[in-house]
């Protein structure tokens, strides 16, 4: 096939949706769709009042909130559903598509600084979904009352008052006129207690955010039903109280498993759909890996946006499409409270691959979420930094960490915590320096011993083969790093880490230099000095063996030649071996 016919061919394929969250969009304008529409016949078999999904975030929960929308609401375009699961289910669909006022509200907009900007954002909201209607001041079922009623929600100057009334009374009136009761869905109604907590008006936002939802879910008898989605099952007891129908349905959950987040099956399609099958391996070791009730599953954020580059750049490494949609506080938090010796094991563990068994609470506060190291562990397994392997047996969950993307998100946080502390001990660091360049292995190999003990070291000795193959920072192995497992990498990065409180010496890593590259290469601030290091992982916790193969490479890999050619004569060259918490050093002999 000549090339040209090839690229309109390529041309010619559905768009990817990558961050569109309207279903009517991405089907009118020949987008891909993983069709999930099986969620609404499950939603209907098995009726809730008031339905509440948990998931991680860019697991698709706003873009299946709009699907529904489209499907029950009276002015809904039925053509956008033909093909695809649901129009099988002719008995539902003459019932319930189409058939219902809908009122749909996201909340996840709402990120403000303080109280009054958020209330803002909020009464914007609700006054944008209220617009959608004004028809209802025409309405002959509607008194004048009723009108000024519904006026009041389009008042750009809404009280708290109206506010937290809003979604009751759109619903009352749009029973009235229509004469069928409403469905109402609320998208990612956590958002503001989140964004209240870190910004320290968090009190205010829940009693506003309780008294919205009692008033639409508890005091409502327009709602048909509702469905709600967030990232936490906020505690009962604290916004959804007196609330009896509530369903909550979570990512331990088996119902709904396979609607959040994309199937094995369904991520194969894609890839073929794109012709790019031949990447699915790298995509499954990096994204997939969750597991919502019985099904595994991957996240459809990352899978898109890494289709979508491979596509054009079939050489491109994976990349973390996911970390970077948060701050990923969860994870610093997590690490910096692990100061007992027990929690830096699971750390270590769990970077490893390993599997930890704790007791899940998923009932929280945010105002508890840090207070104890339990409850992070239960905020890590409900935002997807962590997840379910097998059964859970009451509260206890057997933990891992889902691929190899959350992986490096663990793996940066322990570095730049280690980085952080470190600074903080000055005599340590330049003693350590002082070692090194006085020629003294025995203090090195002493000091930075203790280094290892105090921070959570990261090894490969229950890590896939996979996970070898690539560095922590998330980066492919590269010349400049080949051969270089994550652990050595992350002992390198320790070094790098003490060697940086010497502002005035010059630091390489990974430096072309002879006929390789160079681990690291410290140039002190003397001019006339230069300290090779050769870092080695010992696999199978020979240090020694591991150290004199350090010392091989940088002799038959001649690093001092460049070294000497500048005129440098004093040359050291130090080969580092690292077992867990345990190290050697040696010196090359002059």
């Amino acid at each position: 096939m000549m090339e040209g016919a090839w690229k309109e061919m390529e041309m010619r394929k559905k768009k990817l949706p990558i961050g569109i969250e309207n279903f009517e969009e991405i089907r009118k304008e020949d987008f891909y769709y993983i069709d999930k529409t099986g969620l609404i016949v499950e939603l209907l078999h098995n009726w809730g009042a008031v339905n509440l999904f948990t998931r991680p975030r860019r697991f698709g929960k706003s873009l299946n909130m709009s699907m529904l929308e489209h499907f029950f609401s009276l002015d809904g375009d039925k053509s956008i559903f033909e093909g695809l699961k649901i129009s099988k289910e002719t008995a539902l669909c003459e019932e319930y598509m189409g058939k219902y006022p809908v009122i749909s509200v996201s909340l996840k907009g709402i990120d403000a600084l303080n109280f009054e900007m958020a209330f803002r954002m909020g009464a914007r909201a609700v006054r944008r979904t209220a617009s959608k209607v004004q028809y209802l001041l025409e309405s002959d079922a509607l008194s004048e009352s009723d009108k000024m009623e519904y006026q009041s929600l389009l008042d750009s100057n809404m009280d708290e008052s109206t506010f937290c009334d809003s979604l009751r009374i759109l619903s009352e009136m749009l029973e009235k006129h229509h004469g069928t009761k409403v469905i109402l869905l609320i998208d990612e109604y956590d958002v503001p207690l989140a964004k209240a907590h870190a910004n320290g008006y968090y009190d205010q936002m829940l009693s506003l955010i309780r008294s919205l939802l009692g008033e639409a879910l508890k005091t409502n008898n327009s709602s048909k039903f509702a469905v709600l989605t967030g990232c936490l099952r906020i505690s009962k007891e604290s916004i959804f109280t007196g609330l009896n129908n509530l369903k909550v349905l979570t990512v331990a959950d088996e119902r709904f498993d396979e609607y959040f987040g994309f199937t094995d099956k369904e991520v194969r399609e894609l890839l073929e759909y794109y012709d790019v099958a031949d990447h699915y391996e790298e995509v499954k070791r990096w994204y997939d890996g969750y597991q919502f009730g019985n099904e595994e599953v991957y996240c459809p954020w990352d899978v898109l946006n890494h289709c979508d580059r491979i596509r054009s750049e079939s050489h491109v490494q994976p990349e973390n499409y996911w970390i970077n949609t948060s701050s990923n506080d969860a994870v610093k938090r997590f690490i910096q409270e692990s100061a007992n010796a027990t929690t830096k094991r699971e750390i270590e563990r769990l970077v490893a691959g390993e599997v930890i068994m704790k007791e899940i609470h998923q009932e929280l506060t945010y105002s508890e979420i840090y207070q104890t190291i339990d409850n992070i562990w239960s905020l890590l397994f409900t935002t997807g930094y962590l997840t379910q392997r097998g059964k859970a047996e009451g509260r206890q969950m057997k933990l891992a960490i889902p691929n190899l993307e959350i992986r490096d998100i663990y793996v940066t946080q322990i570095m730049d915590f280690f980085k952080e502390n470190v600074r903080e001990d000055g005599d340590m660091l330049n003693r350590f320096c002082d070692a090194l360049q006085n020629e003294d292995p025995e203090n090195v190999e002493k000091i930075f011993a203790e280094y290892l003990r105090k921070t959570i070291s990261i090894r490969d000795t229950a890590v896939r083969t996979d996970m070898k193959e690539t560095l922590p920072t998330g980066k492919a192995t590269t010349k400049e790093t080949k051969g270089q497992s994550p652990s050595v990498c992350f002992y390198h990065g320790v070094l790098l880490g003490i060697l940086s409180v010497k502002n005035r010496w010059g630091i390489s890593s990974n430096r072309e230099m002879g006929e390789g590259y160079a681990d690291i290469l410290a140039e002190p601030d003397t001019g006339d000095m230069g300290i090779i290091i050769e870092v080695k992982y010992a696999h199978d916790g020979d240090l020694d063996g591991a150290c004199k193969e350090a010392l091989k490479q940088i002799e038959y890999t001649r690093y001092e030649d460049d070294l000497s050619d500048d005129g440098v004569e004093n040359i050291l060259k130090y080969g580092i071996a690292c077992y867990k918490k345990r190290c050697r050093v040696m010196l090359v002999e002059k």
